[in-house]
């Protein structure tokens, strides 16, 4: 053997020492520190249930619930960088066990580093408590670290997670843990018993379900096999109830005076059993007489179809306001007793918070639904753009409300369990409290939306100028409902005009044909207010017009969802290119529009709730909705130009 060759072999064999093997060399790879078992002890051996168009945000829930479980044991949020290949590859053969024809990377746009990237380039747990103020962070704290499998504990704690989202405002690195991940994150991390791996905390946090088709059948067929039973029990016992009360009745004389009665049966077995399991107060009718002065004129502070709004002080001193409902019929309990069911069911600093109710029967007044919520000092969005108070708000201030308004119904869709649609959103259903904080309001045509349904509907219920015209031309309502409206009420706040205006000729022309020409040619920024105080950097006016417009778009899937609004607006993150609009479509939808309104039995005017005024007041027709049940009933709305 030649020593030149000798020398050759000693190097070749020093180096296999010395160089990793070649798929470690090429990638760096080191082990996955992620649990994935922690999916199959969560799971069950069951998947989450979901279709082709929603399979990537479950799979990215997914990712985020073992981020969870590994900040947990880690105190860090990302797995490092030279472990992103292998955690895809782990992650990938998890899926692969329910559906080999999912490629998690291709199919969802996911490039492998962003595994081990994210919100702000916070990776420790300290540094995200250190980003965010301690007191916010307690509350957190307090309210997520327990079994979240009942409506109300998870309810309280996305709440308080929801806080934590104005503090994270940097720019988001990738698409897998966005700032909203990480805050969902950081809530499972909190509890060894109740954290990554209850199914509570997978279901509330992070939407996985993980129940299979066969024990939701068998549990479903049980229900109602009780809840019937109980039904009849009930009937049974309502009608001994209603018998001994008609003959004590008799007996003394019909209870003469002005006192109260009690709930109406159906109606009342409803709120008295929502009312045990939340915080609402049950007033009495002379506690809100007292608070409002008798209804006085004076503290009348709105009216709409419903009734009128009345502001009031309560014996502790909190300002409140009074939604009295007008009782022309037997429809007027379901409608207060739904609306009554979705505000108690949501909690979020941008959401209008329920106070109480009252429901009683006096020889006087008649019978009364009136409902109790905090009063907005500042009234309602429409007030100040177009009411007879009108402000001419500063760029701050109007930021400020079009993120709060995005955020309440982001949550709306998807923090709530189940997801309401809210369907009415408007100007005046935008409340602002005394530091101008947005606060959706006035639940009374929302829809309770479980599973991501979408509704087919031949009643079509809204108001004109914010109706998205799939919901006004076939009735399909969709949370992109919600954000047509969000963006014509989005674009009323940048340029100060209302969404249906009146053109040269008299014709009535809507806003968002308006501002689509204007960024059609380029000329975006023409959308927005003259004259605004303190304006804001053209750049960041400029992407809320084309944020605006995105969401206004009449094509249902060419809109953003809200969560991906609220991004937008939160982060550094590029509005999408815009799609070309069916212009002959366009030119008609207002006409679409009212036709499927006024047949639909909701026709509204545009301002409908507002401040109180005696001038100028006309009358219009806004049938109750009522897609469930046979029938209308017509109620007048006053409203004031």
């Amino acid at each position: 053997m030649s020593l030149p060759f000798y020398f050759s072999l000693c190097f070749i064999f020093s180096l296999s020492f010395i160089l990793p093997p070649p798929s470690l060399a090429a990638n760096d790879t080191v082990p996955c520190p992620l649990n994935i078992t922690v999916l199959r002890v969560v799971g069950g051996g069951a998947r989450p249930s979901f279709d082709s168009g929603t399979q990537c945000h479950y799979i990215l829930q997914a990712l985020h619930l073992l981020q969870a479980d590994y900040l947990r044991r880690s105190n860090l949020f990302v797995p490092p960088l030279n472990a992103s290949e292998s955690c895809w590859t782990s992650f990938q053969s998890f899926i692969n066990e329910f559906d080999p024809s999912i490629d998690i990377r291709s199919s969802c746009g996911l490039k492998t580093e962003w595994i081990s990237q994210g919100c702000m380039n916070i990776t420790t747990k300290q540094q995200f408590e250190a980003t965010v103020p301690t007191a916010a962070i307690q509350a957190v704290q307090g309210n997520c670290n327990q079994s979240l499998d009942n409506n109300s504990p998870c309810a309280l704690c996305t709440t308080k997670i929801s806080t934590l989202l104005s503090y994270l405002i940097g720019r988001t690195v990738g698409n897998v843990s966005d700032c909203r991940a990480y805050t969902s994150i950081y809530a499972a991390s909190l509890s060894d018993q109740y954290g990554a791996t209850d199914p509570g905390t997978a279901k509330c946090l992070f939407g996985l379900d993980f129940s299979s088709p066969g024990s939701s059948g068998k549990r479903r067929t049980i229900i109602i096999v009780v809840s019937v039973f109980c039904f009849v029990a009930l009937l049974v016992l309502a009608g001994v109830w209603t018998y001994i009360r008609f003959k004590k009745r008799n007996e003394f004389g019909g209870g003469k005076g002005v006192g109260k009665s009690e709930l109406g049966l159906g109606l009342g077995s409803g709120l008295d059993s929502m009312n045990q399991s939340t915080t609402l107060i049950r007033f009495t009718f002379d506690e809100i007489k007292k608070a409002t002065r008798n209804f006085s004129r004076d503290n009348m502070i709105g009216s709409g179809g419903y009734g009128n709004v009345y502001k009031g002080m309560l014996l502790d001193g909190s300002p409140v306001a009074f939604k009295r409902f007008k009782n022309c019929s037997v429809a007027g309990d379901a409608s207060f007793t739904h609306e009554v069911e979705v505000i108690a069911s949501v909690r979020h600093v941008n959401l209008v918070t329920l106070r109480g109710y009252c429901t009683a029967t006096t020889n006087l007044e008649g019978h009364q639904r009136i409902i109790v919520t905090d009063l907005m000092e500042n009234g309602s969005l429409y007030d100040h753009l177009f009411g007879s108070s009108k402000k001419n708000l500063s760029w701050s201030i109007r930021q400020k409300i079009a993120l709060g308004t995005a955020r309440g119904l982001a949550y709306l869709h998807y923090g709530a369990q189940p997801s309401i649609i809210h369907r009415d959103i408007k100007a005046s259903n935008i409340l602002l409290d005394h530091k101008f904080e947005a606060k959706v309001a006035d639940f009374g045509l929302a829809k309770f939306n479980p599973e991501g349904m979408t509704h087919m509907s031949t009643r079509v219920a809204g108001t004109m100028g914010y109706v998205a015209p799939e919901y006004a031309l076939y009735g399909q309502l969709t949370e992109r409902s919600d954000v047509f409206s969000y963006g014509v009420v989005l674009l009323e706040l940048l340029s100060g005009k209302k969404a249906l205006q009146t053109n040269d000729d008299g014709q009535p022309s809507a806003l968002t044909d308006f501002a689509w020409s204007l960024v059609r040619n380029g000329s975006a920024l023409d959308v927005v207010e003259d004259g605004i105080p303190e304006p804001g950097p053209p750049e960041v006016l400029e992407k809320y017009v084309l944020i605006a417009v995105l969401c206004s778009h009449p094509q249902l899937y060419a809109r953003p969802t809200m969560d991906q609004v609220v991004k937008m607006l939160e982060t550094d993150e590029s509005v999408p290119s815009l799609m070309d609009r069916p212009i002959p479509f366009i030119a008609g939808r207002i006409d679409i529009e009212k036709s499927a309104l006024s047949n639909s039995g909701q026709l509204c005017s545009p301002t409908g709730y507002q401040a109180y005024t005696l001038q100028n007041q006309r009358k219009s027709i806004c049938k109750e909705d009522e897609e469930e049940e046979e029938g209308s009933s017509v109620a007048d709305t006053v409203t004031t130009e």
